[in-house]
């Protein structure tokens, strides 16, 4: 049986808040989540690879940024999506290139984080020092430029492979669109005006749409349908939206410890997430001057107390429930599967999560 720890398979199986049970859950779906656990230990291997360097400088900073790992939600979405698509054998091995695009994805996420991290100025990453505070920005910079240009060249070689060059365009697209809705996001810091939609808008670019891409692709890897492909592109996208929201809530109300990163960094950098917009659009004049002064001062303790007060930060997580079951209704253009079983429990675990 696999255990909540097992990689990526423990993330599926970790905070499922619908199951009374996480080692029932386990034992019903024990032979998909073993398979996952395998084919996400494949990925592993590919990334390890791919990234290894005849310079022992590089391989020193790679073995350093492989902590940033972590959950490894986009790779284990990739796998679990190409087999939920394959109701007649949802237990067998999966592709090489599902292998190969788990891998190539969780090198683009690690790339921005290792971006962000140089941003927001952050010293903490997955409870360890972050690559800008050990090492430099510039060192930080070209590291994350090393990712990205290993995920390329990874997925060059996957579409030489196949004959078809239709992946590595996908996921050139994608990488613009997050680097749009980060430069989104800078361009709106200390925009005390910034609207839910345009907040939306920046979450859909720079998270969800990797979240969704990994989805569709591992859909689509597996011979989906259409239709199937792009029900679980939505899926991927409303599911890396509540991701989102629920970080903008733990960098307001979680603990270091327990995050494993630094926090409070959205509201030191200017950058107003959905809790803080949804108590300034209700808020009465005297409130809504009083919230404005507390984010100029960078009064993280006091302003965290007036966004509980007015239920703004309830409601953000409300949004970020509702996104949830948005995901979980999509499903349903999938056979039920274990697979289909183990995607809905991550739902469930992204919006219960306190990491």
């Amino acid at each position: 049986m696999v255990t909540p720890e097992a990689g990526g398979a423990g993330f599926a199986l970790r905070y499922a808040g619908r199951v009374n049970s996480l080692l029932e859950l386990a034992a019903i779906h024990a032979p998909t989540a073993e398979r996952l656990r395998c084919e996400l230990a494949e990925v592993e291997v590919v990334f390890e690879r791919q990234l290894a360097s005849d310079l022992p400088a590089v391989n020193a900073l790679c073995r350093h940024v492989e902590r940033y790992r972590g959950k490894m939600l986009r790779p284990t979405l990739v796998l679990l999506t190409g087999l939920a698509c394959r109701p007649e054998d949802p237990d067998g091995p999966l592709s090489e290139g599902h292998r190969v695009v788990g891998a190539v994805t969780e090198m683009i996420h690690m790339a921005t984080l290792v971006h962000d991290d140089v941003l927001d100025e952050a010293e903490i990453r997955r409870k360890g020092a972050t690559v800008n505070h050990l090492r430099g920005n510039e060192m930080a910079v070209m590291l994350g430029d090393y990712l990205i240009s290993n995920a390329y060249h990874l997925c060059s070689k996957l579409g030489a492979a196949l004959g078809d060059p239709t992946i590595a365009v996908i996921l050139g697209e994608t990488t613009n669109t997050l680097c749009e809705g980060e430069l989104v996001q800078l361009h709106h810091r200390d925009n005390l005006s910034l609207d839910e939609a345009t907040y939306f808008e920046i979450v859909r670019r720079k998270t969800a749409a990797l979240v969704g891409v990994c989805c569709r692709l591992g859909a689509s890897l597996s011979g989906a349908a259409p239709e199937v492909v792009d029900a679980l592109r939505r899926f991927g996208i409303a599911l890396g939206i509540a991701f989102q929201i629920q970080d903008d809530l733990l960098d307001l109300v979680g603990r270091p410890e327990v995050v494993g990163k630094s926090l409070g960094r959205d509201l030191d950098k200017g950058k107003l997430t959905l809790p803080v917009i949804l108590h300034l659009a209700a808020a009465d004049p005297p409130a809504r001057s009083e919230a404005i002064e507390l984010i100029g001062a960078r009064d993280a303790e006091t302003l965290r107390g007036r966004l509980g007060e007015s239920g703004a930060i309830d409601a953000a997580r409300e949004r970020a429930h509702a996104l949830v079951e948005e995901a979980r209704d999509v499903l349903t253009a999938v056979p039920p599967t274990p697979a289909r079983a183990l995607l809905a429990a991550m739902a469930d675990a992204v919006v219960a999560r306190d990491w």
